[in-house]
């Protein structure tokens, strides 16, 4: 969109770009509020966008990944070493069944016991009894499904709704292709399901909050526990209200997902979920899957954060495009995931934006609910070689499951199968949540820049230490119903990526303007050798210097060229600012300068003017002699 388009404009252009009539009237509303829609002379600071090739930034090798080792902090659920293609065997652990707040409450546990009405009163049984006797009976159709669910659920027989399910089966499908699920693919799922306690036979820590720790599993053992996700067999996972157990966790069972909507746009929601999940399951159960995934909760203590004020790095590469998507031309990049701190956001409900739309076409991701506790500010959740199943076209309302995935056709940058020694596919995709500005202007303040800028480096840091570090594949983060700034959120971006040692590959998803201006200021930074540590300075003083009454004089990256296009000792910042780095009291670059010691631009100017005299009564510089530069110090 052009700015100064009338708003009928702007609306046909979205309309053309498959946004919703919410998405629209939100960002709408936005475009009157935003910050930085003032006429600014920065635009035409870029007149040709230097166009250069994905090929250029590095992408996932074999050596790219941290090893897999099993520890006090690594999990692994199977044997090493790995057979290439063949799935690895289950690592048989001491204890399989830890009944605990630690650990993953296993639907096949015999601690795990359910109330049943018998003619002598209730008795309790094991609930995984019920689960296989009511999974191994002949499943026809979506009535018999939801029976066989609510019969190990009995307690929310009246609370459940499957009405979406039943309208997806009865409405949506043909008879062919409800006849072939209930004949070929539920029985493939049942016995993924009924399969899991000789698929996972060591107990799944829990990934808590604030301990940093990895966990190794086989797409197969994955499969297995999705599979139980959709016939609802976690125990104890199906509330989230305080004070229950998981109520600091995102859900699990698919309940929420066959559940009915009267508005026409979220039914179809429902429909293509639907069909996303489904064809994964068709294709792991067709095939067994042979890879290896793993889940990594990073967590860095506020001391050991950086200081981002005494930061010396330049801003990295940057490829910025108006086309694409973050999961195709950013595909063997570090992918991030928009995400919400209950990882997964609404993809179990009525959620479909860009981290519900990741889960839906990775569906694996989704297992990352079943044992990771909502992210804390200085946490971020990274998966290594999760697998894409599914194309797609549209976001939110328009979302449109539209095939299979071929890795080798449908992506430009997609190395086909390669994997690593441990059978990790080349991916990884990092989950970090932003925050929500319900008023947009807090984003400027030095408590929330510190907080963003700090999630964005613990996602693309590396503790590892390891070679070749990927590009991060990103865009947006935090800009649509969060209220977050473009502008401000890609320096952001920039920041942290320089000090992970990581180029940027971002995508503006569409505008074009946004291209340029971010482009614009990177060209700008680069060429005048702005650290880091300076341009964050800059971003501190921004609210204070240019908001007032309620409006900001400036927009971000016309103040910014402002303050840095000001000759050198103008530039100088402040020797202290309060807060920039979470401290009481920050010191920036170097000592505090006394007035003393520094001349003013008018000194400056009288003993430059001085010396020049002085050369032309000499004849100096008749010469071809150049009086030299006055500097302070």
């Amino acid at each position: 969109m052009i700015e100064g388009e009338p708003p009928d404009k702007k609306r046909q252009v979205m309309e053309n770009n498959s946004l919703s009539d919410e998405d629209i009237s939100q960002v709408l509303l936005e475009e009157e509020n935003r910050p930085e829609n003032f006429s600014s002379s920065s635009y035409s600071r870029t007149e040709h966008i230097m166009e250069d090739s994905w090929d250029n930034y590095k992408h996932f090798g074999p050596n790219s990944m941290a090893p897999i080792i099993p520890s006090a902090s690594h999990s692994v659920l199977f044997k090493l070493p790995v057979c290439s293609g063949k799935p690895p065997d289950p690592f048989v652990g001491s204890n399989k069944d830890c009944w605990d707040n630690h650990h993953v409450r296993m639907p096949f546990s015999n601690h795990s016991l359910y109330p049943i009405e018998t003619p002598s009163g209730k008795v309790l049984k094991p609930r995984w009894e019920l689960v296989k006797e009511a999974l191994s009976k002949e499943i026809t159709c979506s009535r018999e499904l939801e029976d066989a669910i609510l019969s190990y659920n009995t307690r929310y027989r009246q609370k459940w709704d499957f009405s979406g399910l039943h309208y997806f089966f009865e409405e949506v499908l043909d008879s062919s292709e409800g006849e072939y699920f209930f004949e070929s693919i539920l029985p493939g799922m049942v016995h993924l399901a009924l399969s899991l306690p000789a698929l996972v036979q060591s107990p799944i820590p829990l990934l808590r909050r604030r301990q940093p720790a990895s966990i190794s599993l086989t797409q197969k053992q994955v499969a297995s526990l999705l599979a139980n996700a959709f016939f609802c067999t976690f125990p104890r996972r199906n509330t989230a209200r305080e004070p229950s157990e998981y109520s600091t966790f995102p859900d699990i069972n698919f309940n929420r997902l066959f559940q009915g909507h009267k508005w026409k746009p979220k039914a179809q929601i429902a429909v293509e979920k639907l069909k996303c999940l489904f064809h994964y399951f068709r294709k792991v159960c067709s095939r067994d899957p042979v890879g290896v995934l793993t889940f990594t909760r990073r967590y860095c203590p506020e001391s050991l954060l950086p200081k981002w004020s005494e930061s010396r790095e330049m801003v990295p590469r940057l490829h910025i495009s108006s086309t694409g998507r973050i999961e195709d031309e950013g595909y063997g990049m570090l992918q991030v995931d928009f995400a919400n701190k209950f990882i997964g956001g609404g993809v179990l409900g009525l959620g479909c934006v860009q981290e519900e739309i990741q889960f839906l076409i990775f569906p694996e991701l989704i297992v990352s609910r079943l044992f990771t506790e909502a992210l804390d500010k200085t946490e971020a959740l990274v998966i290594c070689g999760c697998e894409r199943y599914s194309v797609y076209k549209g976001y939110s309302d328009t979302f449109r499951w539209t095939g299979d995935f071929d890795a080798k056709k449908s992506s430009p940058n997609c190395s086909g199968v390669s994997r690593d020694q441990y059978g990790r596919l080349l991916t990884s995709i990092v989950a970090i949540d932003a925050l929500n500005f319900s008023m947009p202007s807090r984003q400027y303040s030095q408590d929330a820049l510190l907080r963003e800028v700090n999630k964005a480096y613990v996602g693309f840091s590396c503790p590892d230490n390891l070679p070749d570090l990927p590009a991060v594949a990103t865009g947006n983060w935090g800009c649509g119903v969060f209220h977050g700034d473009a502008q401000l959120k890609a320096l952001l971006q920039l920041i942290a990526a320089a000090k992970s040692k990581r180029d940027l590959v971002y995508f503006t998803f569409g505008n074009e303007k946004l291209r340029d201006d971010v482009q614009s200021i990177h060209s700008f930074l680069c060429s005048n050798k702005i650290p880091i540590g300076e341009l964050w300075q800059h971003l501190c003083h921004y609210y204070t210097d240019c908001h007032s009454n309620g409006s900001f004089t400036s927009s971000l990256y016309d103040y910014l060229y402002s303050v840095l296009e000001e000759p050198v000792p103008s530039r100088q910042m402040s020797p202290q600012i309060k807060g920039v780095d979470g401290d009481e009291e920050v010191a920036v670059e170097g000592e505090a300068v006394e007035e003393d010691d520094v001349f003013t631009r008018e000194e400056l100017d009288q003993l430059e003017g001085t010396i020049k005299a002085y050369y032309a009564e000499n004849g100096a510089l008749s010469q071809g002699n150049t009086p030299p530069s006055v500097e302070n110090g």
